[in-house]
């Protein structure tokens, strides 16, 4: 079977890029939409101008010109969308140059994170995320969009390295705070990983209107079980400071928002366990039972280049 043809928006972000690389690996005819809002940003510039060298076809249109997007979309046969967080509804407008063009086999909207569907009971004002996502799903639906979902649950890059801990990205030097008794399991991911996983469902049929979990067993630890693995690594011992649920959520007050949210969903991760707190449904399948040929990044080895 002929390989799709892949448009790829937001393909200069953290996980945009790395679904361009997945998509040119993996043999696709890869599209990224290049939007004139990118302005005098060098970085972004020079990043599409690599990903051509490398095979990608650059398509010039924008979210605020609707028959541009039309001709984008009209050229391809699945659209992956990598929009950021804070211009997660812009996707609305992609969903009416979908529905408009009407030859897309399969749309990924940005998501790749904890299964918004979910989230219904999420705190304020972290729940925009999951609400924002959910809107974009209903238009999805209501346009008869044949789609894949992809919840990739937490990136290691935020959320290992730092062993979990909030406002740095980098390992604890002699303290490490633990979330509650720390024992709650939670799913971390290589973003390279997630990027594969991501390109490997969109010409497969049995992803198809369904929420593809990636649940790798490996990669499935406690917090005390990661700070363990690094323990081990860096032949250091961290002092251990538990923080009770309702004192987490206590140092809400007085943050801006942007922390407030990231509280709250620290909180649904650690407290409540909500990336493992679950069973699949007949609505989605777990990744690595539909691709076992990926041989996903463990959390020892993704550790061990901050060593």
């Amino acid at each position: 079977m002929e390989k799709s043809k892949v448009l790829v928006v937001g393909g200069t972000g953290y996980i945009g890029r790395r679904i361009v690389r997945a998509s040119l690996a993996h043999g696709h005819r890869t599209f990224i939409l290049m939007r004139p809002e990118i302005g005098l940003n060098i970085d972004k510039l020079q990043l599409l101008l690599s990903f051509k060298a490398h095979g990608a076809l650059l398509i010039e249109a924008s979210m605020e010109d609707h028959r541009s997007l039309v001709a984008a979309v009209k050229q391809v046969d699945v659209v992956v969308s990598a929009i950021s967080g804070l211009q997660f509804l812009l996707q609305l407008k992609l969903v009416e140059a979908i529905k408009e063009a009407g030859n897309i086999k399969r749309f990924l909207p940005s998501e790749f994170g904890i299964d918004p569907a979910r989230m219904g009971h999420a705190l304020e004002p972290g729940r925009i995320t999951f609400d924002e996502k959910m809107e974009i799903r209903r238009a999805i639906e209501e346009a008869n969009i044949p789609h894949t979902y992809v919840s990739a649950n937490c990136f290691a890059a935020f959320f290992v390295p730092n062993l979990s801990q909030m406002r740095t990205l980098l390992p604890p030097k002699e303290k490490v705070q633990v979330y509650g008794d720390g024992n709650v399991k939670v799913i971390f991911m290589d973003e390279d990983d997630v990027a594969t996983y991501t390109i490997k469902s969109i010409d497969d049929p049995r992803a198809l209107n369904k929420t593809i979990y990636l649940r790798p067993p490996e990669n499935i630890l406690s917090q005390t079980e990661l700070i363990a693995k690094w323990e081990k690594l860096s032949g250091e011992v961290l002092e251990r400071i538990p923080i009770p649920s309702d004192e987490f959520l206590a140092s809400m007050e007085g943050m801006d928002i942007t922390n407030q949210m990231a509280v709250g969903h620290f909180h649904h991760i650690f407290y409540e366990g909500c990336s493992t707190n679950f069973d699949i449904g007949e609505d989605g399948e777990e990744a690595s039972l539909l691709y076992p040929e990926v041989r996903c990044t463990s959390m020892e080895d993704y550790m061990k280049r901050y060593l």
